[in-house]
């Protein structure tokens, strides 16, 4: 019998920071029209890296969730990080090339949203998580569906050994957490004024209530090609929203100067005493009202072997 690791991603059960209200999903109901999708320019010719000057970022956020607590003072060197996240197409190559077989393929299984039945009460995570037996990178659904199509849509399904395998086949590594903390807020070092759910033009996220109804007034429901929504500072896109982010970071239950206490360890029936690591940028999943964790302080654990159908990576790399 399989059981999802409650205490990580494909819970995430938390209800919105008290200190930022539900914007932009008051007034939403289930069924209502979504209004007129607006005109996706998805720009994917524009490859490789963007560079991240080096600076003092504060990471964390006194009043995010506890484990985003104590905003800190970090300096970081200059990096490179990925426009973009990776994807099915990039993914497929690295695949060819060197006969990888991820995780989920070995397992057989992985983790897919689904939302909950037609009239049901959503209570629970258990009621939209779901263990499916063939999903996988190439079958994001289970094993009747397909990326064709979705060439340009991030790789899923990817473990952060997965991740980490692609990143040493290209000479290049996956992000520390600070490292993408810092790059999503644009390189500026400062903390967002607010925890508002991100401009639709700006990030994929979840508009109208979780778990009943995402009303797509960002263009998509579900995943998004990458490069659909508007680049931030620094030219990269997606760092907040559309799919969650590997980081090489292992977790600690918040930020704390001096010596750190063990990384956590996963108590999943998949995968018992495995260490957790740190993901970044939330994903279309996020909404004011379930997780608002579309914030560059925002965090979560994730054991390195789960997987799951909103989880990708990025490259990074030095200078």
């Amino acid at each position: 019998m399989k059981t999802i690791w409650l205490g990580g991603i494909v819970a995430c059960a938390c209800v919105s920071l008290t200190a930022w209200t539900m914007s932009g999903v008051a007034g939403a109901s289930v069924g209502e029209e979504p209004p007129p999708r607006p005109a996706q320019r998805c720009n994917t010719s524009a490859k490789g890296f963007v560079a991240v000057p080096a600076g003092t970022a504060t990471i964390g956020d006194d009043r995010g969730y506890p484990d985003e607590r104590p905003a800190i003072a970090v300096s970081l060197p200059g990096f490179r990080i990925a426009r973009y996240e990776v994807t099915n197409r990039e993914f497929a190559a690295f695949v060819k090339a060197t006969g990888h077989v991820t995780t989920a393929e070995r397992r057989g299984d992985s983790i897919v949203f689904a939302p909950p039945r037609a009239g049901a009460t959503p209570v629970s995570p258990a009621q939209w998580w779901r263990i499916v037996d063939g999903a996988d990178w190439r079958h994001p659904s289970g094993p009747e569906s397909t990326i064709a199509g979705r060439e340009h849509y991030p790789v899923v399904h990817v473990s952060l050994d997965d991740a980490e395998a692609y990143a040493k086949w290209k000479g290049a590594r996956l992000p520390t957490e600070e490292e993408f903390e810092y790059a999503a807020q644009g390189g500026k070092g400062g903390r967002p004024s607010d925890g508002e759910q991100p401009a639709p033009d700006s990030a994929n996220t979840w508009q109208g209530p979780f778990p009943i109804s995402d009303l797509a007034r960002d263009g998509y429901a579900g995943a998004a090609p990458v490069g659909c929504y508007r680049a931030n500072e620094l030219g990269a896109h997606d760092l907040i929203g559309n799919v969650w982010e590997w980081t090489v970071t292992p977790y600690r239950p918040g930020h704390t100067r001096g010596p750190q206490p063990s990384p956590l360890i996963a108590a999943s029936a998949s995968a018992p005493g495995e260490q957790l690591h740190v993901i970044k940028g939330g994903s279309f999943l996020c909404a004011p009202n379930y997780c608002a964790r579309y914030r560059p302080a925002a965090r979560h654990a994730q054991p390195r072997q789960e997987t799951a159908s909103h989880l990708g990576f990025r490259l990074a790399a030095n200078p």
